[in-house]
């Protein structure tokens, strides 16, 4: 597998032992395995919502082998042109974020969501862990 990125509901299915979670442990494993601050952010919510320890919830998230990249404004700007193609299909802020991210990392998009698999996006590349 060659660079990944993970959003929320990838990174959450590994932390919760859900399936797909192999996907999550082979890309953290053997390849460059990213998530951006938005998705994370997004991942922190949910485990707030399940147990709110602050402590906890950072110590969760601490994965070895995940590297955190920031949203910056080429990712910012091209999830805003997603908001078209992924209008009709629901995406949140977060997927659209996810999506540009891969586009510019030039990673495989990691998960849960099989709503991605109907969006065609150029130099988007997406991978269903489950």
């Amino acid at each position: 597998m060659g660079k990944a990125i993970l959003d929320a509901s990838a990174l959450l299915a590994f932390i919760k032992g859900e399936p797909g979670q192999d996907v999550v442990r082979q890309a953290l494993r053997s390849s460059i395995c990213l998530i951006n601050t938005a998705n994370l952010s997004e991942a922190a919510a949910k485990l707030m919502l399940i147990r709110p320890d602050p402590l906890e919830v950072r110590a969760v998230l601490a994965v070895p082998g995940l590297d955190v990249v920031p949203v910056g404004e080429e990712e910012a700007l091209l999830g805003g042109e997603l908001a078209i193609p992924g209008k009709a299909l629901g995406l949140s802020l977060g997927d659209r974020l996810c999506m540009a991210s891969a586009i510019v990392h030039q990673a495989e998009a990691l998960t849960t969501d099989s709503i991605w698999d109907r969006i065609t996006v150029p130099g988007l590349k997406v991978r269903l862990i489950r």
